[in-house]
């Protein structure tokens, strides 16, 4: 557990400094006041601390448990049970998700309350669970992931002619949130934990692929709410 302490803590301090260096160089050109600067490498070293300990929670618990489930799933011999669960831990680990929070206090916060915040939250999650849900049933039954993609993109090139504006941009912003650090290791150690007891199915073709359609049900849930509002 030190070791992977260790590890995590230099993997952050590695990503966050040089983008910390960027800033405090760009605040000394344009001549902020010293308490700007106080305030920014506080929250900076904020940032660290919170980051490595979201990270070893992470690694301690979330990537076990989801390969555990995962796992455990097929046991159970019900695809229905398989995608209901799939599409519960998805949904939750998408509501939980601190860049989903990110973007939607953001559109909240210029859209003067004309967006819910709720309302998209939610949407997001339900784009995310039901693409998870689905890209299980493809891994169970060897569905091609470029047929999936293919048709996924279409529903949003034809959604993009009848959603209001204002949703477009909104819509494909949802999809990148969903590549959080909470997100992305609950649905990859999903998929990797049923990958793992189906003999006939290679972890590496069939566990991954699944962040890229899951990214794909945000856009067409918030599209769908651009067509509805």
């Amino acid at each position: 557990m030190i070791q992977d302490f260790k590890e995590t803590f230099r993997e952050v301090v590695q990503a966050v400094l040089p983008l910390t260096g960027a800033v405090l160089l760009i605040m000394f050109a344009i001549g902020m006041d010293s308490g700007m600067f106080l305030s920014f490498i506080t929250g900076a070293v904020l940032v660290i601390a919170g980051m490595v300990l979201f990270l070893m929670g992470v690694k301690l618990g979330m990537l076990p448990i989801g390969e555990s489930i995962g796992a455990e799933l097929p046991k159970h011999n019900s695809l229905l049970f398989i995608v209901a669960i799939a599409f519960l831990l998805s949904f939750m680990a998408t509501v939980a998700e601190p860049d989903v929070r990110v973007l939607s206090a953001m559109i909240d916060s210029v859209s003067d309350n004309g967006i819910s915040r709720n309302a998209l939250i939610l949407s997001i999650a339900f784009g995310v669970g039901f693409f998870v849900s689905v890209s299980m049933l493809r891994i169970v039954y060897g569905v091609p992931i470029k047929y999936l993609l293919t048709a996924g993109y279409l529903i949003v090139i034809i959604l993009s002619f009848f959603t209001n504006p204002e949703y477009i941009a909104i819509a494909y912003d949802a999809g990148g949130v969903t590549t959080g650090p909470m997100t992305v290791p609950v649905i990859l150690a999903l998929g990797i934990g049923i990958v793992s007891v189906l003999g006939d199915k290679s972890e590496l073709s069939e566990g991954f692929g699944l962040i890229g359609l899951a990214s794909i049900g945000p856009i067409i849930s918030v599209m769908l709410m651009g067509v509805l509002a």
